[in-house]
């Protein structure tokens, strides 16, 4: 009837090894070692990110001012219409 998922092709010449889930330890040193490197790897980032978005923020925040601000009529323009 066919082979089964997981039988469908027969690979040579791959080695893979793995270790038991028995072995494994879930989340060895999260707190003591992943935690201080989280933020050691934040805190020598943080200089290359939020300068250019600080700077993308400011020009996007000035160009809806500026449109907002063209947006309406000069009322010096139409003193003389009355």
């Amino acid at each position: 009837m066919g082979k089964h998922f997981g039988n469908l092709a027969r690979v040579r010449h791959v080695i893979s090894y793995s270790l038991s889930p028995f072995e494994q330890q879930a989340f060895p040193n999260v707190l003591s070692h992943g935690v201080p490197n989280v933020a050691r790897r934040f805190a020598s980032q943080v200089l290359k990110v939020v300068p250019p978005l600080a700077l993308g923020y400011l020009i996007y925040s000035w160009g809806n001012q500026e449109f907002e601000r063209l947006k309406r009529k000069n009322p010096a323009d139409y003193e003389c219409d009355r």
